[in-house]
C-alpha cells in the first residue's frame, strides 16, 4: 500500500475512476505533486459502462448546453486517446465507425426520428438512412428494422482497459495512489481537493449526486471471432431503448436500464427485457454466449449535467462529479477544464453552467455530511 507524501501536496483527487485519474494525470503532468485516494480504484461506474462516446445520440431534448460540453469533450477524445496511448503503453479500444441508431417497428421509428429532427436542429451530424442503407452497413441487422440513422462521430472506448491506462500514465507522471477511503474532506492535507468520487460525492461534499441503477449484460460471439457487426448500435425494439457495443476481441456489451435504485441486483426481468431487445435488432445475439451480467450505480443529478467547480463557501474544493450516463465521454474535457483551474484559478466559460452554486440550496449541509464515510 502506498502512503501519502509527508505534508501538503499541492492537488488531492478523491477519485480513481476515470475523471479522477485522468485530472489527476493532467496536473501531474504539469508539474504538481498529485495524491489520489481511492480504497478500490476503478470499481465504481465505469467497471461497468459501456463506453460510447455519444455526443449525438445521446443529445435529448431540454439539455442543450450539457450537448454542448458533450461534442465538445468528444471532440478532444481523438487527440487523447492518442496522447493516452503513448503514455501508458496500452490499448484503449478505442474505435472510430461510428453509431446506428434504429427502429424496429413503425413506432420505434417515429419516436427516433423525433428525436433525430431535434439533433438535426442543434447542427448535429445525423443522417438518416432507410432499411436496405442500413443493411449495407450492417448486414446482421434484422430484415424487419424499419429505418434508422447514421451518427458517423459517435465513437467508442473499452473503459476496463481506459481505467488501467490512466493508471498508469498518471503514476508516470508522478501522481500516487493511496488506496484508502477519505472519511472527511478536512483529513486532506492539500492546496486544492478534487472530489471525484461519483456517487460518494453526496456523503462528503451534500451536493445532490445519487446513485441511478443501470443493468447490463456481456456477451462473447462463439469461437472467439469478431461480432458480426462493426458499428455501435443504438436502438429501439418495441419501446425498448437498447445499445449494443462489438469489441474486436469478440465481446459484446448490452445495455442498459435506468432505475431509480440503491442496489447492485441484477434481476431476471432486466436480463430479459435487453435480451429479447437485442436479439429482436441482431438475431445472430441468440447464440452469443452470456458471459456475465452486473449491475451498477451512475452519479446523477437533478438536471442530469455534472457538477464542475468549486464548492460554493469552498474555493479549494473543486468538484468534478455527477456525469450520470456521460463520464467516459466527459473524461478528456472534465480532466482539461479542472487542471487549467488548478493551475490559473479562472473558470474557463466552459464550466458556468455546471458550477455547483445551482444547487446552493442543498449545497450547504457538506460540512455535517463530511462526518460520513465515502468507501
Amino acid at each position: 500500500m502506498l502512503s501519502a507524501p509527508a505534508g501538503p501536496v499541492d492537488v488531492a483527487v478523491v477519485g480513481a475512476g476515470p475523471i479522477g485519474l485522468a485530472v489527476a494525470w493532467r496536473c501531474a503532468a504539469r508539474g504538481m505533486r498529485v495524491v489520489v485516494h481511492d480504497p478500490a480504484p476503478g470499481s465504481g461506474a465505469s467497471a461497468v459502462a459501456a463506453g460510447m462516446l455519444s455526443p449525438v445520440a445521446e443529445a435529448y431534448f431540454g439539455e442543450r448546453e450539457l450537448t454542448g460540453l458533450l461534442v465538445e469533450s468528444a471532440a478532444r477524445w481523438p487527440a487523447f486517446a492518442a496522447e493516452l496511448t503513448e503514455a501508458s503503453g496500452t490499448d484503449l479500444g478505442y474505435r472510430t465507425e461510428g453509431t446506428l441508431v434504429v427502429g424496429l417497428t413503425g413506432d420505434d421509428l417515429a419516436e427516433a426520428g423525433r428525436l433525430w429532427a431535434y439533433q438535426q436542429e442543434l447542427g448535429l451530424p445525423v443522417t438518416p438512412l432507410r432499411p436496405t442503407e442500413l443493411r449495407g452497413r450492417e448486414p446482421a441487422l434484422a430484415p424487419g428494422v424499419r429505418g434508422g440513422a447514421l451518427a458517423a462521430t459517435d465513437h467508442q472506448v473499452d473503459p476496463r482497459l481506459l481505467v488501467p491506462a490512466l493508471r498508469t500514465a498518471a503514476r508516470r507522471a508522478g501522481a500516487v495512489l493511496v488506496p484508502a477511503a477519505v472519511r472527511r474532506l478536512s483529513d486532506v492535507d492539500a492546496t486544492v481537493t478534487v472530489v471525484a468520487a461519483g456517487c460518494g460525492t453526496a456523503p462528503l461534499t451534500g451536493l445532490p449526486v445519487r446513485p441511478v441503477k443501470g443493468q447490463i449484460l456481456r456477451l462473447r460471439a462463439p469461437g472467439g471471432v469478431a461480432p458480426g457487426f462493426r458499428h455501435v448500435i443504438r436502438g429501439y425494439a418495441d419501446g425498448e431503448s437498447v445499445y449494443l457495443v462489438p469489441r474486436a476481441d469478440g465481446e459484446v456489451v448490452l445495455g442498459a436500464t435506468v432505475e431509480e435504485r440503491t442496489d447492485t441486483t441484477v434481476t431476471a426481468g432486466a436480463v430479459l427485457r435487453l435480451l429479447r431487445a437485442g436479439v429482436d435488432l441482431l438475431p445472430e445475439l441468440a447464440e452469443y454466449d452470456l458471459v456475465e451480467a452486473v449491475a451498477g450505480l451512475r452519479p446523477g443529478t437533478p438536471d442530469n449535467a455534472p457538477i464542475l467547480g468549486p464548492l460554493p463557501d469552498r474555493p479549494d474544493v473543486l468538484a468534478a462529479t455527477g456525469h450520470h450516463r456521460h463520464g467516459i465521454v466527459l473524461t478528456p474535457v472534465t480532466a482539461d477544464l479542472i487542471a487549467d483551474l488548478v493551475t490559473t484559478g479562472v473558470p474557463d466559460p466552459l464550466l458556468a453552467p455546471f458550477g455547483a452554486e445551482r444547487f446552493a440550496s442543498t449545497g450547504s449541509g457538506h460540512h455535517r455530511a463530511e462526518e460520513e464515510t465515502w468507501t
